[in-house]
């Protein structure tokens, strides 16, 4: 009988592939860094965000080196840019965190917060991706991720604003329209 108790427990604590669904509120995720930190999103309220996928091994690559720019011009108090590595188009993001993290630094000298590798479509896509992309998520729209670099925007009180696509610059007007907007 305690076996048959053991088994009973065992199945229904184990994990399945039944996704939980993202938070309603985007301020309700917690992250990590791409160094392993703890990251709080009700640390963003009152900042518009620009969340970007990232690869290293992709045409539009040289976007960081913008993004950087753009952050550089405008981070701070009201403005934050988050890049996630992802590898699901064309495998264009192989590494490790480390070497993504070494890579970002040491060719881009990016400075904005940088998160672990994720995956941003498919089966497996991260809760907040599934919050980007759905309206029954996001409230506001529905949309897909069509290639590294895809931007998302997010107001600073953690609506969905828009999404602009990879190959739009990060400098282009509408995000720096959206960014300065009183």
């Amino acid at each position: 009988m305690k076996s048959l108790f053991s088994l009973l427990i065992g199945c229904f604590f184990t994990q399945t592939n039944v996704q939980i669904p993202p938070p309603k509120s985007f301020y309700e995720f917690k992250m990590k860094t791409i160094d392993g930190k703890n990251f709080d999103f009700s640390s963003l309220k009152g900042k518009r965000v620009l969340i970007v996928n990232t690869a290293s091994k992709c045409g539009f690559t040289g976007q960081y080196k913008k993004l950087e720019s753009v952050y550089k011009k405008y981070g701070g108090n009201k403005f934050v840019i988050l890049g996630f590595p992802a590898n699901n188009f064309g495998s264009q993001e192989p590494g490790s965190n480390e070497e993504i993290q070494s890579f970002c630094s040491n060719t881009y000298q990016v400075s904005f917060p940088m998160f672990e590798k994720i995956s941003v479509k498919g089966d497996d896509m991260h809760p907040l991706y599934q919050w980007l992309t759905q309206k029954k998520n996001n409230g506001v729209s529905d949309t897909s991720v069509s290639w590294n670099f895809q931007k998302f925007m997010v107001d600073e009180n953690g609506n969905w604003s828009g999404s602009v696509s990879s190959i739009r610059s990060p400098d282009c007007d509408r995000i720096i329209k959206w960014i300065t907007k009183k």
